[in-house]
């Protein structure tokens, strides 16, 4: 029987599936053309003769001729005819139509039948000969012994040469008469002649984990989503999607059936699977009280010039002034001397120290605080103001120093090289505002001349001096002042060449000494493995954590010890605390952990929100009427701002001033106006009576203004890797929804002799606006060029198909109506040899009828198995018999047996 194709998933057609008879066909509505790989269709476009141009006449395949004009092809199991437009019906399709047997002929298929049948007027089917014609033509007589021998013959008659024995599917003649038999899946009815599809679903769920599908004679087993059958064809694992490339951003998390991506610290996650930096200070300026810098992962606070940065990183105070009870911060010192004819230099940093190991070659390293002007960033906010009023810019000189065969390793100085004989000073302490030393040994490679790979280390370093009011005097006013600490700082910078040649230069932290490159030694001591403010635990290289600092010494991380702290990992000495008097707790990992006299807890000492002090410590202020504060260890209150009031005094958010009017999220307060603004096209707010707007993370935008959440904000950047062998292209924003009004152009041109081959496992494009967003792959931009695929609606199953062009213009347009989830399409290139196998492949029906085959297409895993053998065969040969069991079903490797087997050998 006939079995009719179009009930499975409609063959795989994308629109019309035809079932005929032995066969099935897919067609295309009005406006379509039936694509090459005979399952898709491709809008017409109504210009010239190509075969975009529905009047080109051919019956089954139109291709282009090179020089224009049309060629037309049949589909397999057909000839073209002679007027080499219209196709002929050969044995080959569908066994021509014909029920038994079919013979070509320049007519076309003639059908024939087996032994005792004869042909019906269909010219198709075949029907029994009529007994009563056997009967007249062969017994004229009517005696009774003639009668006799019709009835045995009439007994004998039922044979399983005669209309199968009258039997379904299996006949078998025994001495009693015909048995007839059932294959497997089916059972055999009382009557004994006709067989029933067993519905193995009903016992056990037949076995599936999770669904099951009763089909005729057999049964599917699927999964969930989230889920996918293994080869066994029962068991359903969950899909480990973490384990593919390109899953999440930053941090993946595998859950059955599902995933979850994660952000770093500073980052949030939009497009389900990305992550951009937040722009803190869109969100209320980031509660700084004066301006805001947005880093990527963080952000800044920065102070107007006169003002620095109180220790909450946020607030900004009087240079002047001093905090009650605070020591000014020491200076770091630049002292030199010479012994016995052999300069060596110190540089100490006793406070605001930061330690960079940028590579295994360099770092940075940077001492006190530069002033600021204007926009001029601290690499580190300055812990404390400083007790004395500086006058004018401070000078600053930068020097570059070379050091041969050394190597930039920050090691402490080993003790023999310590010997203190006839020391004389050569200048006077030079005390330094900021210093920032960069040391890189980054071998250069020089061409031409073969030198020896010796280490060339170069320090570059960058000096600031602060002008002191206190050194202007009648003789010596401004001017005279700043040229004296200039050439000061010269002499200074000339002897430390003469001690950096010699290799003696030194940087002291917490008490130790430490050399700034050294020769290299001759064997490496064990300790040595790590390199500076790491130490070795269970093998492996440690940073040193917060609240500790690295001793070069003892070469080991030391809790920084009460009235210091360290808020930065990895450091080689601890910070002093805001209130210099050596109390607190040891190893405090933050200002708000240094406490004050008498506290020895953790920010029991900071005023909470709602409160405020002249230093953000206790005692402190309830915030007045009219203004709030969100943090703890705050020097102020915000103001609601358009003399607005609050419900009461120590308000902690803005949502505590009683506005005018409610705003509901995706708009803003305007204290001016006193109305509520809608959020500006790239920014969002999810909660009700805000004063601002979050703007879109990273380099995201929203499609319209007064969006209420982050999943609003879209990248725009159209996505993909372009490879000669391998690639993919993907919608904006992927898997998020793509943006409105976007256009994205990708060009794949493959190496020469190589074809394009495509999977679109799924495609969620709206079809609610009219084919608004459409994806389109032709040859070139022109839109006459020859079409391989377009679509503009969803389409959950997957199709595979060849390129009918050598190269690929592949276009994707949205409009400002609805928009979806996108495509994640990949491609390969393959030997234009094997362009007639690939072809027999992708328009085999079988391909897609199955859902277990629908779902190879869709596992990332095996598409990606089967591009590297189809780009590169001899890659075959890496996968073992076993692993591609375990990999496809039966009867998909069975299906590509076949096929293969007939390509290699097509005349055995």
């Amino acid at each position: 029987l006939d079995v009719d194709e179009c009930l499975d998933n409609n063959g795989g057609c994308q629109q019309i599936c035809v079932n005929t008879m032995g066969s099935y066909e897919c067609q295309c509505k009005e406006g379509f053309f039936l694509s090459d790989n005979q399952h898709t269709c491709i809008h017409r476009s109504i210009e010239g003769m190509n075969c975009m141009n529905k009047d080109h006449g051919c019956a089954h395949i139109c291709r282009e001729t090179p020089k224009g004009g049309v060629a037309c092809e049949c589909r397999p199991g057909f000839e073209l005819a002679k007027n080499q437009k219209d196709c002929k019906l050969t044995c080959n399709y569908g066994n021509g139509g014909c029920q038994h047997t079919c013979d070509d002929t320049d007519t076309g298929p003639v059908c024939g039948c087996h032994q005792k049948y004869a042909l019906h007027s269909d010219g198709r089917t075949c029907i029994e000969k009529d007994e009563a014609a056997i009967e007249s033509s062969e017994y004229n007589a009517t005696s009774v012994a003639d009668v006799d021998k019709r009835v045995k013959r009439r007994l004998l008659m039922e044979t399983c040469a005669v209309n199968n024995g009258g039997c379904d599917r299996t006949c078998k003649d025994t001495a009693t008469g015909v048995r007839c038999s059932c294959p497997v899946g089916f059972t055999l009815q009382p009557d004994g002649k006709t067989c029933k599809d067993i519905d193995e679903c009903l016992v056990n769920n037949g076995g599936c984990d999770h669904f099951c599908r009763n089909t005729v004679g057999s049964f599917e087993c699927s999964c969930q989503k989230g889920y996918k059958l293994l080869t066994d064809e029962r068991t359903c694992q969950d899909i480990d999607e973490c384990s593919f490339e390109r899953t999440c951003d930053h941090t993946c998390i595998n859950y059955p059936g599902s995933f979850e991506c994660l952000c770093h610290k500073g980052y949030t996650l939009y497009g389900l699977t990305h992550c951009g930096d937040i722009d803190e200070c869109s969100i209320s300026n980031g509660s700084c009280d004066f301006g805001c810098l947005n880093t990527m992962g963080s952000y800044e606070c920065v102070c107007p010039p006169g003002k620095k940065l109180h220790w909450n990183k946020k607030d900004c105070v009087e240079m002047v002034k001093c905090l009650p009870n605070a020591k000014p911060a020491p200076k770091a010192q630049l002292v030199c001397s010479k012994t016995g004819g052999i300069e060596s230099c110190f540089l100490s940093c006793p406070s605001n120290t930061l330690f960079v190991p940028d590579s295994e070659n360099s770092y940075t390293l940077s001492c006190g605080v530069p002033v600021q002007h204007g926009k001029a960033q601290p690499r580190r906010n300055a812990t404390l103001p400083s007790c004395s009023d500086s006058l004018a810019p401070p000078i600053k000189q930068k020097a570059r120093f070379k050091i041969k065969d050394a190597k930039c390793h920050l090691r402490p100085r080993s003790k023999e090289k310590t010997k203190d004989s006839g020391k004389q000073a050569v200048s006077d302490n030079c005390q330094v505002t900021f210093v920032n030393l960069k040391c890189d040994s980054s071998k250069k490679k020089r061409r031409g001349r073969k030198s020896p790979s010796k280490e060339v280390s170069h320090i570059t370093a960058e000096f600031e001096v602060e002008m002191k009011s206190e050194e202007v005097s009648d003789t010596c006013n401004i001017d005279c002042v700043r040229k004296r600490m200039e050439q000061k700082l010269q002499t200074a910078i000339k002897t430390l060449r003469k001690s950096i040649n010699k290799q003696q230069f030194y940087i002291q932290f917490s008490g130790t000494e430490y050399e700034v490159a050294q020769k290299p030694a001759k064997a490496t001591e064990g300790h040595e493995a790590c390199s500076t403010g790491q130490v070795l635990q269970d093998g492996k290289c440690v940073t040193c954590s917060t609240g500790t600092f690295y001793s070069g010494e003892h070469n080991q991380c030391v809790p920084c010890s009460p009235g210091t702290y360290q808020d930065t990992e990895g450091q080689l000495t601890c910070e002093p605390c805001p209130s210099n008097d050596g109390q607190g707790i040891a190893g405090a990992r933050n200002v708000s952990e240094c406490g004050g006299k008498d506290d020895h807890f953790q920010f029991l000492g900071q005023c909470s929100p709602g409160h405020y002090s002249s230093d953000g410590f206790k005692p402190c202020t309830v915030c007045p009427l009219g203004t709030y504060q969100p943090e703890p260890g705050r020097t102020l209150c915000f103001p609601c701002g358009g003399g607005l009031v609050t419900k009461y005094e120590g308000a902690v958010s803005f949502q505590d001033c009683e506005t005018k009017v409610h705003c509901s999220p995706g708009h803003y307060y305007n204290s001016t106006t006193h109305r509520c603004i809608r959020c500006p096209v790239g920014t969002y707010q999810p909660e009700f009576g805000q004063n601002y707007c979050i703007t879109c993370p990273g380099n995201t935008s929203t499609d319209f203004d007064g969006s209420t959440n982050v999943t609003h904000c879209k990248n725009q950047h159209c996505g993909g890797e372009l490879g000669d062998y391998t690639g993919y292209i993907e919608s904006p924003n992927y898997p998020g929804d793509y943006p409105a009004n976007v256009e994205c152009i990708w060009n794949i041109n493959p190496p020469p002799k190589r074809r394009i081959l495509i999977v679109v496992p799924e495609i969620f494009l709206p079809i609610e606006d009219e084919c608004g967003d459409v994806l389109v792959m032709r040859k070139s931009a022109s839109p006459t060029s020859i079409t391989t695929y377009e679509t503009c609606q969803t389409y959950e199953r997957p199709i595979a198909f060849t390129s009918r062009s050598r190269k690929l213009w592949i276009q994707f347009k949205s409009n400002e109506g609805n928009s979806g989830k996108g495509f994640q399409v990949p491609y390969v290139t393959y030997d234009e040899d094997y362009q007639q196998l690939i072809e027999d492949i992708v328009r085999d029906g079988r391909l897609y009828a199955s859902e277990n085959h629908q779902e190879i297409l869709k596992d990332k895993k095996l598409i990606k198995a089967l591009f590297d053998v189809l780009a590169h065969p001899q890659n075959y040969f890496k996968y073992t018999a076993q692993e591609s069991k375990e990999m496809f079903p039966r009867s998909f490797i069975k299906l590509l047996r076949s096929k293969v087997s007939r390509f290699l050998r097509p005349y055995k």
